[in-house]
């Protein structure tokens, strides 16, 4: 939703918030006025800019028309069956039909946007055999806690490049797990790229919905992630309301930054059923507070959709079974936002119980019934590990409305 004059009381003052939230949504406030004036670019975003992005070809970056409603979103691609966050995994998801795929973001060393699932990379990658780099396992805090492995930030974007790729659920996906050591780390700019040839190759606008991930911690450590996504995004000329385009974070102040360095594109707001955004752990804020009715209506003015845990939208009863559906659908779409829960899985341990198939973890249950269950309550996407099967279920339900 674009904000205007109009949108706030008086001249580039704040919207007024409910009190309960006076203080904790705080961040969120500023950055609904930040937005009424032009984004100021920073030194550091400058000097970036005027870096070439050898992979962009030039071309428009489209616009977000004829795609299907409910959105197929390819979690990591499609990570049901080729490691995340992989190029492959990308190539796969958009062959089952998916509309957008999701790389998570984090930063190298020399400052590169590579695609991972988390700053950690000893369960994504195969940096443990490699005696080079055994030196560089650590300890550091992430998010308040201490998390001990190999951390991207640590590895230039030339060390990260001689890994490769693994299976990070191994167990559950002896399938995926075949293809461990065939892939490299990509960096962001090499997705966009890929995004934009597969758009060209399959003649459908194919979307990308980055999430920055870990963002104060990436501050702490020195990086500026939100700038260098910005200068990408422009570079790939998708810095506009139409393009296929959505940056996600599970923190507020990283979002505000976004609109802060120029980005022009949509932006959603992830949350969890539990527990709050890190960058605001202080002031003790929780997901359940940003994510009434009425602070929904207050964020509106600055985000354009929530992408919420799965069991926001239809809770969990005591015993694992699916129950009843939320409010939280409801009131987004009256603040004018989009839903897109995640993550849809096929594996039964991730399935409620009474969709599960037998009682082995790794067997595919009836993810197909599940995620059918949220496309009746009105989502507006799904983030789905095995892409066909969520794109098969779309094509039922649409036929059968």
């Amino acid at each position: 939703m674009a904000v205007t004059a109009a949108s706030v009381s008086g001249a580039g003052e704040a919207p007024s918030v409910p009190a309960m939230h006076s203080t904790k949504i705080a961040t969120g406030i500023v950055a609904a006025a930040t937005i009424l004036a032009p984004a100021t670019a920073t030194a550091t975003s400058e000097a970036a800019s005027t870096s070439q992005v050898l992979s962009s070809s030039g071309n428009p970056g489209y616009r977000e028309k004829g795609m299907s409603d409910p959105l197929v979103i390819a979690h990591r691609g499609a990570s049901g069956y080729r490691p995340e966050h992989t190029l492959a995994a990308y190539d796969l998801a958009v062959e089952q039909g998916a509309d957008y795929i999701e790389p998570d973001l984090v930063m190298t060393k020399d400052g590169v946007l590579v695609d991972r699932h988390e700053p950690e990379i000893g369960g994504t990658t195969d940096v443990a055999d490699h005696p080079e780099f055994a030196d560089r396992r650590t300890t550091k805090q992430l998010d308040g806690a201490s998390v001990t492995g190999w951390f991207v930030d640590d590895f230039t974007l030339a060390e990260l490049k001689t890994l490769r790729a693994k299976e990070r659920l191994g167990d559950l996906r002896p399938g995926s797990s075949g293809y461990d050591g065939q892939f490299e780390v990509p960096t962001l700019e090499e997705v966009l790229a890929q995004r934009e040839q597969l758009s060209r190759s399959t003649g459908r606008v194919i979307g990308i919905i980055p999430e920055i991930k870990h963002s104060t911690y990436l501050h702490s450590e020195g990086f500026d992630p939100e700038a260098e996504v910005a200068r990408l995004v422009k570079a790939f000329h998708l810095d506009h309301r139409k393009a296929p385009i959505w940056v996600q974070s599970f923190e507020l102040t990283a979002l505000k930054s976004l609109r802060e360095h120029g980005y022009r594109g949509k932006s959603t707001f992830l949350t969890t059923v539990k527990g709050g955004p890190y960058d605001l752990h202080e002031q003790g804020t929780s997901y359940a507070e940003l994510t009434t009715a009425a602070s929904m209506q207050e964020l509106s003015l600055w985000i354009d959709g929530f992408g919420p845990e799965k069991n926001a939208v239809i809770a969990r009863n005591a015993d694992g079974t699916l129950g009843e559906p939320t409010s939280f659908v409801a009131d987004a779409h009256a603040a004018g936002l989009k839903v897109t829960p995640w993550t849809f899985r096929a594996e039964n341990t991730f399935l409620p119980t009474d969709y599960r198939t037998g009682s082995d973890p790794a067997t595919h249950g009836r993810l197909a019934d599940e995620v059918t269950r949220f496309f009746e309550v009105g989502v507006d996407g799904v983030f789905c590990d095995q892409p066909d099967i969520c794109v098969e279920a779309r094509e039922d339900f649409l036929d059968a409305g």
